[in-house]
Parts: C-alpha cells; structure tokens; sequence
C-alpha cells in the first residue's frame, strides 16, 4: 500500500513539475484579441495566472451605458483580487466591446457576490446576453446554494458574423432587483478549433454547425490526473478532475506518464488540449486480463431539450506496440466509435488525437452518459482508455443558452407602453375571434345534425361505381384537404380515381401482398404512389390502419413519406410519396436495369440501415419494421434508400420488458429464427431480416431460390458457409469483379455473419450494423484513390465458381407467413419452412 501511494505521489510530482516545465517550453497562444477587463478596478490588475486584467472604464476598447455603482471590498477570503471589485447595475446597461478579429471569441464572465451594506447580491435576480443570445435568464447566486464561491461562465460567442465586429454585453436586472459582474474576457479562438460538421449520435450523416451557433462550457474534464489550471493551458482554460463524474470508481484506474512525451501529429495543436491532458487517462480496472465484460462510464448531469457537442480526447500511453490497444466508444448508450484503434489514427503512441459528436438531450433526459470499454470480438488482452472529455452546449433554434428564450431586451418604459397596447389590442382581436369561433362551431354542429350518418360496414369487395364523390369530399368526413388528427392528409375518391386516369392499368407499379401500387399525380402537379388495396388479399383493415398510423408519427430521409389515405366506400387506399427508382430488388436481379456498382450498393445499404435505426431508437416509441426486405426498401431517382411498407409494424418492448409476443409474421426467407420458434419479436428480428437484405445485395440473387440445389436455396445459409470459409467472393455478383475490395468485402460479409446469429442477443444493434457499413464504404473509397490499377491485389481480380445472376424470378416470395395463413397460402415450395421441425 505504501508503495503504490509513493508511486501516485511521486507521479503527481512528476505532473506538476512538467506542468511547470510547459509553461516555460512551449509559448503561449498569441490571439488577435486578449480583452482583460476588471469590472469596477482602478488600476491594472495582475492575477495568478500571469494574466493582465484592465480597468472597465478606464479602456477605449470599452463603451459602459449607462452608469453604475462600483463597490470596493477588501474581503481577506484568500480569493482572487479580481473579486474584490465588483460593478453593479440599477438598471438595463451594456459593456460594447471592439474586436479585431471576425469570428467565435471566449467570453468569461467573472462573478462573486461582494458582500457591503447597500445590496445583498446574493439575492440579486438578473438575466445576461451577448451580441443578443440569451446566456442567463434571471440568474441568482442564491440558486447555487451554500458554499458557492466565485462563479465562472464560459461562452464561445460569434462576432462580426452578421453585425459589425462589436461584442456587445448586456445585464438586465430583474424588477427591484440589480445586476453585477467582477471581471469579462473576451479573447478571439483559433481558426480550427471548432468543426464545422460533426457526427451525429446515434450515428448517421454528418450535421452542419452553423457559424453563428454560440456554445457554453458545460464540462471540461481531466480523466485520470489532477486538475489543470489557466496558466497550464494555452487557451487559459480550466480541467477538472473526473473522479466524481465516475459512476463505478473500481472499474478504472489511472495511468500518468511525462507529458513531455506527448507528440502532436498533423492536425492536432496545443491549442485543442494541453500534453497534460493526453499525459494522463483512465484504463481499464485490472487491464490486459482476458474476457473482460465491463465499461468505464461517466455520467454528466445537463441541460434537457439541448444539442450538445462532445469532444472525446485519446492518446495511446498505454500500449507497448501498435494495434494492441482496440475498443469500443458509446455515447447515451448509443455506439459512437467500434473497435477503435487510436494507434492507426496517429501511427504512432503517445501521439494526441480528438474525435467531435454531436449529441441530443430530450426533453425527459438531464444526463449525458459517456462510455469506453471492451469490443465485442477480440482476441488481444482487453483494455480502453480516455484521456480527456468536453461537453459543451449548444445554442438552441431560438439562439438560446438557456432555455427557450427570446432576445427580449424591451426595458424602456416607452417599450412596456407599447407592449401593454399590442397586449390591449391582442386580447380585444383575440376575443373577437373566440366568438365568432364559436358561432361557426355551433353552425357546423347544428348542420351537421341534419345530415345522415353513414354507417361503417365490413370491406366488401371494390364497388363498380362512385356514388356521390365526384365533389372531392369524403362521405361523411373533412374535406380533402383538412388535416385528420395528425394522420395525414384525407382524399377524396374522386381525387385518387383523377390521379390515376381511372386506375389505368398503365400506370401500374407493381403488386404486392396488400394490392396493386398506380403511379399517380395529384391535382397540385405533385407525383405520388397509390396503393390500392385488394379485398381478396390477407392483408385487410388491420395493415391499413397501422401503416397509417405509424407513418403519420414518422419523417426521416430515409423512410418514405405517407401523403394522405382515402377510406370512403369500402375502399382503402394509401398516397406516398413517389420513388422513381423503384424497389431495391429490381436493381440486383430480374429486370433489365443497369447493375449497381460495389459503392452504390453500400450507400443504399447505409440509407436502410439509417432509416432502420431511427425506427428503432429515434421515434418517441421503438418501432419494429417486422419486414424488412429488398421490395420494402425503394429508391429515389438518385438511388437514394427509403424503407417502405409499414403495415405488419408493431411497436417494441417497453423498459420493463424484454420483447414482444406476437403472431409471427414477415416473409420468407427473411423471418428471424428466433422469432419464429418463440413468437418473441425484438428489434433485432429486423436485424436477421437486414442481414438477409446485406447477402441479397452482394450476391444478387433472391432470399429463397428453389430452383438452385438444396444447399444454396436459402441464401443465409449459403452465404454463410462461404463467409466462415473466408471464401466470401466465390458466389457474389459477377458483375462486382475487380471491382471490390477486399477489406471492405470482409467488412461487410462480418457485419451481415453478425445480424445472421442464431440468437438476438448475438446480433449487433442497428446503430452497430450502420456504422460498420459506413466503414465498409470507407474502406472501398479509401482505396479508390489511393489504388489506380484496377489489377491490384487490394481488389477481386475474378469470382471463380460463381453462380450465374437470376436474370427472371418469378417465385413467391412475396407471401406472408401469419399463424393465421390459409392452406392456400402456404404452397408446397414453402411448406417445410412453415414447419419449426423443418429444415
């Protein structure tokens, strides 16, 4: 015990020492703009860390409006001098100060209630802006509770970005109340010291930060060493340690080495985290012992309904070697970085290195939970580390940092005049339009009595005439172009049989299990599909009403758009929106369409994969597709992938529950083995059936062929016999020869082995499967241009014992397997696979 407490003493020695040694070696950033300002000080202020404050008043960069009280205080707390002065405000005024340079600044806001006999600042109530972005909004040092000392906001502001190269700084007290500051900073932040795009989590495509977004420090951390103070950082800026954000102390342990160990490759400077910082982590409790389960986890309390950026720190001072230190990284309990290897980021160890994210807090979350730990698969020692964390807010779509408020900086008393008329007049136009409201209301009601009510009846078959909806109104329902309670737009008949010429058969799409699919144009020019649905088919009024209803709650890029619906006379018929590429199927086989290339093929897998994780994590409620397959994914006229067909969906497990007991349902060759022998249906039943939909792709040919000899009739398992003889490029597409990679081919031929596992909880999530993917089609475009000889080794120069491309299927595959099926559904080519004791 004595020895390892003189080895932490002697490295914390070793760290303050090197701090110490930092400060001399290397210079510190030189910003354009260095504002220091002692808010009520009357001579140049020197602080601890070496930094020159200024007076407030007494600076020609400085406009103070109006004029306030300054209070002097000799407070012998040991504090800094720079809460010593304090300035307070009666009333609205604004500090305007001049910048140089265009572009984000720090802006550091110094506060320390100064205790004196004319105002108890501790109780004072009052609200901040900067350049109008609301920073706080009726602020109280007394909501910090007892045993607060000074008070420290960090802000990163843009300037000059819209307006001239101003910062301005406003303080509004609240009514009979006041406002005051101690010190502001205001100091210009390297070019690249914040990403203009960042990835999302849950994963997905990059989002743009806008210029003009402002952020707040929410966290700053020092994983595994002791805090860092301003004058050991560049930028001035203060890290904390991470011990008390830890929720299981025993699963980490702390690593410190030299910092003058640390390099900077290409791309990182001094100025995106100190060599102290990369100089210390936390690994692993008990490192390098194999079969380790357990993460390291950190939980940060924030603000809900937020975006936040979180910036990871890692650096490999660790390992021994290259390569040996692999694990995975998870944000929110969400997959951010798999089998992250650091050392083939940086190519060497003890070399810095950063990744962004962006993260979202709902409005039922106040905590942002960050993880490292083992990969799934590894044969090495397990181990993960984390050098360092920031968390920082970002400003909301109404320019807020603190909640949902407007710039509303109205403190004039000609402003509350006016502000008491237009509520004056508001209320007098509201009232006006309340009765005449309810005039209409009563009207509509009382006509409405006079008109006979339609009665619902069973879906007959499809009628031979139209009856009276020529006039674009529903049957005893809204108008066409009413809203019906957030589930979609409501067309009339008419409109659908005008869309379609009288559903010309023409126009027909294709045919489905729940009837034909028209091309269509509404009356406004718009293009749509229109599904019309067969009486005679097994899919009835069940399927209807939850594709409706589980479309009108979806929007994402990748799911494709319910338009309207119309259910007047017995006809259920759905609008979506067009999809001139048509299904994924009709571009792999049996049809004349050009073949996809190797990166088309990815890119349309990772735009599934993306609408599949949204279902399943990005919806108010998880969602299971319950169908997925190559004619439920369709694509835009820029191959752009859609998930479709939302009629057997059923919403996921709830917290307390682990799945969903269900009649069994989908389609051949895609159903989840599990799900089909217990009936318990999970997300990761859509994971099996993605899979299939992966090896449907790379091989171009159908899910089930029986035509083919018994071995390869199910493609799953043929696919997987070749994936774990290593031999995966013997039976894909002969069309991608020499034209495939082969690390991405390995890549994407383990991702789909992994979603095929036997049982689902072997099976990655989709968030997993998408980011894998995304590799994969990193891998390919890395060697693209890296690799200019078609010939290379990197690529499959042949595919031998191929099997020859289906040029024509006509099999049914399109059936639906229901516990409810009839005989006449389930033909002899599918019997055995409707039998759980079957092949």
């Amino acid at each position: 015990m004595n020895e390892e407490m003189g080895t932490s003493i002697f490295l914390f020695v070793i760290c303050i020492l090197s701090g110490f040694w930092f400060q001399f070696v290397f210079p510190a950033f030189s910003p354009v703009d260095n504002l220091l300002f002692d808010c009520g000080g009357s001579n140049a202020l020197k602080v601890e860390d070496g930094r020159t404050f200024r007076p407030d008043l007494e600076n020609s960069d400085l406009g103070l409006f109006p004029k306030s009280d300054i209070v002097v205080s000799d407070n012998g707390l040991g504090m800094s001098n720079l809460y010593k002065t304090v300035r307070i405000f009666k009333e609205m005024s604004n500090y305007s100060v001049s910048v140089k340079q265009n572009g984000r600044h720090w802006l550091r806001l110094h506060f320390f209630p100064v205790k004196n006999a004319q105002y108890n600042l501790n109780t004072s109530v009052f609200s901040v802006w900067a350049n109008g972005i609301p920073l706080l909004h009726e602020f109280s040092f007394a909501k910090l509770g007892k045993g607060q000392a000074s008070f420290l906001k960090e802000y990163v502001i843009p300037v000059g970005v819209l307006d001239s190269k101003k910062l301005v700084l406003t303080l509004s007290p609240l009514n009979n109340s006041v406002a005051f500051i101690n010190g502001i900073e205001v100091i210009s932040v390297p070019q690249s010291q914040f990403p203009t795009s960042v990835v999302p989590i849950p994963l997905g495509s990059q989002v743009e930060i806008p210029t003009q977004k402002a952020f707040e420090t929410a966290y700053r951390i020092n994983m595994g060493g002791p805090p860092v103070n301003p004058e050991n950082d560049t930028l001035w800026r203060t890290w904390e340690p991470d011990q008390k954000f830890l929720i299981n102390a025993a699963a980490a342990s702390s690593v410190i080495v030299d910092p003058s160990s640390i390099k900077y490759p290409p791309g990182v400077s001094m100025e995106i985290a100190p060599n102290s910082i990369y100089a210390s982590a936390q690994e692993m409790g008990n490192a390098n012992v194999g079969d380790q389960k357990f993460n390291i986890s950190w939980t940060f309390a924030v603000d809900h309904s937020f975006n936040y950026l979180v910036r990871l720190h890692f650096c490999d001072i660790v390992s021994e070697s290259l390569n040996n230190l692999v694990f995975n990284v998870y944000i929110n309990n969400q997959s951010a970085i798999n089998d992250f290897d650091i050392s083939s980021k940086t190519n060497e160890l003890a070399a810095a290195y950063y990744v962004d994210f962006i993260a979202t807090v709902s409005s039922n979350s106040d905590r942002i939970m960050v993880q490292v730990g083992p990969p799934e698969m590894r044969s090495l020692l397990t181990n993960a580390i984390l050098n360092g964390v920031e968390i920082m807010k970002i400003s909301n779509n109404v320019g807020s940092l603190d909640g949902f408020y407007h710039n509303d900086q109205n403190g004039s008393k000609g402003s509350k005049k006016k502000r008491k008329l237009g509520i004056t007049i508001g209320c007098s136009l509201a009232g006006s339009a309340l009765f005449i409201g309810i005039a209409a209301l009563l009207w509509l009601y009382f006509r409405h009595l006079k008109k006979p009510k339609n009665k619902q009846v069973a879906w007959l078959p499809l009628p031979t005439h139209v009856g009276n909806s020529d006039t674009r109104v529903s049957i005893g329902s809204y108008a066409s172009m009413s809203p019906s309670l957030g589930l979609g737009r409501i067309l009339a008949f008419s409109e659908i049989r005008e869309a379609t010429k009288n559903f010309d058969e023409s126009l027909v799409l294709g045919v489905g299990g729940f009837g034909k699919v028209y091309r269509g144009a509404l009356d406004n020019g718009v293009v749509v599909a229109i599904k019309r649905g067969n009486p005679r088919s097994q899919q009835g009024l069940v399927e209807f009403k939850t594709e409706i209803e589980m479309l009108s709650k979806l929007r994402h890029r990748h799911l494709v758009s319910l338009i309207g619906y119309c259910e007047e006379l017995n006809e259920m018929i759905l609008v979506y929106e067009y999809m001139a590429g048509g299904p994924l199927r009709k571009h792999l086989y049996g049809s004349d369409n050009q073949p996809l290339t190797w990166k088309q093929r990815l890119e349309i897998c990772i735009g599934a994969a993306k609408g599949l994780h949204y279902l399943h994590t990005g919806a108010s409620e998880s969602i299971i597709h319950r169908d997925v397959k190559t004619t439920n994914i369709l694509l835009d006229e820029n191959l752009t992938a859609k998930v479709a067909d939302f009629g057997l969906s059923k919403f996921g497990p709830t917290l307390d529950q682990t799945h969903v007991s269900t009649a069994v349902k989908g389609s051949f060759g895609y159903l989840d083995p599990e799900y089909f022998r217990r009936q318990q249906l999970t997300e990761k039943s859509d994971v099996y059936s993605f899979g299939v939909v992966l090896m449907e792709v790379l091989c171009a040919r159908p899910a089930i062929n029986p035509s083919l000899p018994r071995e390869q009739v199910n493609i799953a398992e043929w696919a997987m016999h070749w994936q774990k003889r290593g031999h995966l490029e013997h039976i894909i597409d002969p069309h991608l020869k020499k034209s495939v990679n082969l690390d991405s081919l390995r890549k994407f031929g383990e991702t789909a082995e992994k979603c095929l596992a036997d049982y689902g909880i072997e099976r990655p999530t989709m968030g997993d499967v998408l980011w894998n993917l995304e590799y994969a089609l990193q891998l390919q475009e890395t060697l693209t241009e890296s690799v200019a000889d078609e010939n290379s080794t990197n690529y499959i120069p042949d595919i031998p014992d191929c099997i020859p491309r289906i040029e024509n299927v006509n099999l049914s595959v399109e059936d639906i397997v229901s516990e409810q099926a009839s005989d006449e559904v389930t033909t002899g080519v599918f019997s055995q696979l409707m039998d759980p004791k079957g092949r």
